[in-house]
Formats: structure tokens, sequence, C-alpha cells
């Protein structure tokens, strides 16, 4: 996500992201207002944050978010490196931004990634999984199915939904074999299934899609 309250300084890091074919840019906001609401629907890995902005200043709204995805801050005065590092900053980008400078911040949060999703053991009861900066422990009595969106996932739980950076095909394979991937989109754990049919499953209020190539390996494991 980009956060500048100038057209120019966020158009001017959206090019040299789209430099990057492994990066994708969620928004562009023009105020910390606007960049809030942003965070409260999507998960961010990784945010440009401008420090002279209207209103709210850009470390002031960093310095408030409970959930903080990665950030970078951007700024013409070298004044605000301070401020910057003291918040955990991956890095601190002084105007006019140059592709060599901004590769190099790049780099600094690629080595800052972790796995996302834990390798466990094999007789394991749970899984730890990255979100928001932290490892959550998951047990896998209480998933009742996981949805891929891309690169990312959701875990659901009866109280939780988790997001979790990983491919479905990978998290699959962290899984106990009895879970059972339903669709190109879903995994579900068949010990909450309250009914099913031949083109659905029901786990608690959700009804999730049984896939026209996955419908064999489903009845054979659930029935």
């Amino acid at each position: 996500m980009i956060v500048d309250d100038e057209s120019l300084g966020r158009d001017l890091i959206a090019a040299h992201i789209q430099q990057l074919p492994q990066f994708e840019i969620a928004s562009m906001c023009s105020s910390a207002i606007e960049a809030s609401q942003v965070l409260s629907q999507k998960h961010i890995d990784l945010m440009f944050l401008d420090i002279e902005m209207p209103v709210l200043k850009g470390t002031d709204f960093y310095g408030s978010l409970a959930h903080k995805p990665r950030v970078i801050f951007t700024t013409a005065h070298r004044d605000y490196a301070l401020d910057g590092f003291e918040l955990e900053a991956v890095d601190y980008l002084l105007k006019p931004i140059t592709f060599s400078r901004f590769f190099k911040a790049i780099e600094r949060f690629l080595s800052l990634q972790v796995p996302s999703v834990s390798t466990p053991s094999e007789n394991s009861t749970h899984i730890f999984v990255r979100c928001d900066r932290k490892d959550v422990r998951i047990n896998f009595d209480e998933v009742l199915y996981v949805r891929g969106l891309k690169d990312y996932v959701e875990v659901h739980t009866e109280t939780k939904k988790w997001v979790v950076k990983s491919t479905l095909s990978a998290f699959l394979k962290k899984l106990p074999p009895s879970f059972i991937q339903t669709h190109r989109s879903y995994i579900i754990n068949p010990a909450h299934i309250s009914a099913y049919t031949k083109h659905d499953v029901e786990i608690g209020s959700a009804e999730i899609p049984i896939g026209e190539t996955f419908l064999g390996e489903v009845m054979k494991k659930i029935l």
C-alpha cells in the first residue's frame, strides 16, 4: 500500500513497484484516514508511508496501529529519520526516490520475511502461522475450512478468521491427511460437516462448493 498526500509521490513509488513482478499494489491512499479504512478491510504486507501529511503525520498514524504491516517511510526531510527507526521501520527513503535506492529498501524488506507457516511434526495437533507479525497457534481440530485467495489463505475457525501468506496447495501439505480439498479454492475439515450434497458441504453457516474434479475423492473420504 502507498500512502502519500501528493499524487506525484504516489505515482513514483507505483512506477517503481510495477517493475517488480512479485509485488502487487493493493491500494493507493492520499491520507492516513483513508489508509486506516483500507487496513481494516485488507491484509497488507508492506506500506510505503509518507511522513509529512495534513491532519495526521505518517509516524503518528503508524505508531497508533494495533496491527502494523511492515513500513518504509518516505519524506523530503532527513530530520525524521530517527522517528522512523524508533518505530522499527524497514527503511527510510528520502525524496526524490531513485529506483536503485528503492530496490535496496525492497531487498531489506525481503530479508526480514519469515516463513508464514511452520512445518508441524508428524503427530502434531496444531500449526503456527504468521499473522500481524506474530506466530499464532491454530489447533487442527478447531479449523472448519481454509479458503484460498491467490497468494493467501483464510483459515476459518468458529471464532476467528486468520489471513496467512501461503498458496492453498502449500498449506494443504501442512495439514493432517484427514483434511480434504473440495475445490480449487477450498480445503475442509470433515469432522465439522453437518450436511452435504454432490455440489457442496455445509460447515457451520458456510456452504463450501465441491468442484467436479474433486467430487470422487471427496465422496470417498466423507462416506
